[in-house]
């Protein structure tokens, strides 16, 4: 591995010489705050006034870029799971199946006016003649398919879609299908794709047999073996205790138990590429890697916590769907894609991460096993280690009790099994998915990151963040402003599965296996996004393909 760093200062990036990157080492480095630098809350992420030339900064266009109608619905979407996100704390399974259902009816509407492609619900039976293929019709087409997805599967934010559907020039009461007309071929698409995935396995209507009638709850009947007063297999995961924000606590039950039954877009089933047995409790590559975790978080670099935050988010966060869509928003910006580019890229990543989610969650609900908030305190117990004392304390001598992960007391560790880890595998599917569609592994990306902004530790010095046993840090950066490189998929792929053992949430092995799942997902689905844009696919036998509702 290699990493060019790029180094600012006065607004200037200077390239110095590439060295080796150990798997242990953060892809980051302090920076010197620029000047006119505007950090956003939410994420932690600095954005400069003034971009350096020629330099790819992670989700900051430059003033004079003019993005595509499909990189512009593609904002919207990542706006509206953002504002899910605040209403219904982040759901990363639930979040990639919303963006994989938007940017797919996008995708069906705009094959209507390509020479090949053919939809996925539909085939060809949309295609209009050559004469109206034009690029004014393809957006209306796209833009009537994403505004009728986004109210499907974001019902609970109507008023705010109709309105930013109206700002783009369009009614939101246009509900034809006259396929002769660009509206009714972007509602016709959408439909088709909606009601495809109206029953799919995840829920979202809370109608499925056995459930309690609430959207996305569990119909599976999960329970888990363990209990905090009743531990009856120390491999198995335990619901993990949060605070509240009031004084309490609250332990959250398995996220979306039942994701594994969702049906997949390319995958064969859920289970195709099952990863193998995670170790067993009392093993030695088991307690290999829960001495890791513990020693990594009692040794955290600045950078390191900055990379945990960059790839964890806030309380808006769009998943690792939505983050790996605007690494693919930043390939658009770099490769000046036009319309069509944007369509099939965007379909392409969206989908690839849904499935990667899907057989990332059949694993979890297999395995069962825990993480390591939990082993932590059986394999230390009794004793005293090391461990992030919490905000502004640094490390600090503690009971094995007290370990805790390198986050918020509001959201301590994600609530479901551990193996394997949904960013790993979601990153692997994400990133080969990139590498396949643009034919190279390039990326070329930088992020500017503020350590401590997502973790409590905003107002908390540099010096403070990284204090042992109550003493401050000499030894460091007055700038909590970390640069971080991004400069292939496969590396920043690797760096948000390193990122997870880093925060104390996976162990090694959790983030190997998802990266390797990830990566088969998408080798083997990237041959039917092919067969699509060349026309050559055929639907499955589970494809909408009634047209009695279409006006010829």
């Amino acid at each position: 591995m290699v990493r060019i760093c790029q180094i600012v200062g006065a607004l200037a990036f200077v390239l110095v010489v590439a060295q080796p990157l150990s798997d242990s080492e953060a892809c980051g480095q302090s920076a010197e705050a620029p000047k006119g630098e505007e950090t956003f809350k939410d994420t932690g992420q600095v954005l400069l006034a003034k971009l350096p030339p020629g330099v790819l900064i992670h989700r900051q266009p430059a003033p004079d870029f003019k993005p595509t109608a499909a990189y512009r619905w593609l904002d919207t979407l990542l706006e509206a799971s953002g504002r899910d996100a605040v209403r219904n704390k982040p759901r990363p399974t639930i979040l990639s199946r919303t963006d994989a259902i938007v940017l797919t009816a996008m995708y069906d509407a705009w094959a209507a006016y390509d020479a090949k492609a053919v939809g996925t619900r539909l085939g060809g039976k949309l295609r209009r003649p050559k004469s109206e293929r034009t690029l004014a019709n393809k957006e209306k087409a796209i833009g009537y398919a994403a505004h009728r997805a986004l109210l499907f599967v974001y019902d609970e934010d109507q008023d705010w879609i109709r309105e930013e559907f109206k700002k783009k020039g369009f009614d939101p009461d246009n509900a034809s299908t006259d396929v002769k007309t660009p509206e009714g071929i972007g509602n016709v698409a959408a439909k088709a794709v909606i009601e495809y995935r109206r029953h799919d396995g995840s829920n979202q209507l809370g109608d499925e047999p056995g459930g309690n009638g609430k959207r996305y709850a569990d119909y599976t009947g999960y329970q888990p073996v363990n209990t905090p007063e009743k531990v009856v297999d120390k491999l198995r995961c335990m619901p993990i205790p949060f605070s509240d924000g009031k004084g309490g606590k609250v332990s959250p039950s398995f996220l979306t138990a039942q994701w594994g039954k969702v049906t997949p877009f390319a995958l064969e089933s859920p289970d195709q590429f099952r990863p193998p047995q995670p170790p067993g409790w009392g093993t030695e590559a088991l307690n290999r890697d829960i001495e890791e975790a513990v020693r990594v978080n009692a040794n955290l670099t600045l950078e390191q916590k900055a990379i945990v935050e960059f790839m964890r988010e806030g309380p808006r966060s769009t998943g690792q769907s939505g983050h790996w869509l605007q690494f693919t928003q930043d390939v658009s910006r770099r490769d000046g894609n036009d319309l069509d580019r944007d369509v099939k890229l965007f379909f392409s990543v969206g989908n690839v991460v849904m499935d990667a989610f899907i057989a990332c969650w059949e694993a979890k609900r297999y395995y069962d096993p825990s993480r390591p908030y939990w082993w932590a305190r059986f394999q230390y117990e009794g004793k005293q280690i090391e461990g992030w004392g919490g905000p502004g304390k640094g490390t600090v001598p503690m009971p094995a009790s007290e370990w805790s992960p390198y986050s918020p007391a509001e959201f301590v560790t994600p609530p479901f099994p551990g193996y394997v880890s949904g960013h790993a595998t979601a990153s692997g599917a994400g990133s080969r998915m990139l590498e396949l569609f643009t034919g190279s592994d390039r990326y070329g990306a930088i992020a500017l990151q503020e350590a401590g902004a997502l973790t409590g530790e905003a107002s908390v010095s540099s010096a403070q963040m990284q204090a042992r046993s109550g003493k401050p840090a000499a030894d460091v950066p007055e700038s909590k402003v970390i640069r971080i490189d991004l400069p292939t998929f496969t590396r920043t792929s690797e760096i948000a599965a390193q990122s997870r053992l880093w925060g104390g949430y996976h162990i090694r092995t959790d983030n190997e296996e998802g990266l390797i799942l990830g990566r088969k997902i998408a080798m083997y689905s990237w041959p039917r996004y092919q067969a699509y844009f060349d026309g050559t696919a055929k639907l499955p036998p589970s494809a909408v393909t009634r047209t009695t509702e279409i006006s010829r």
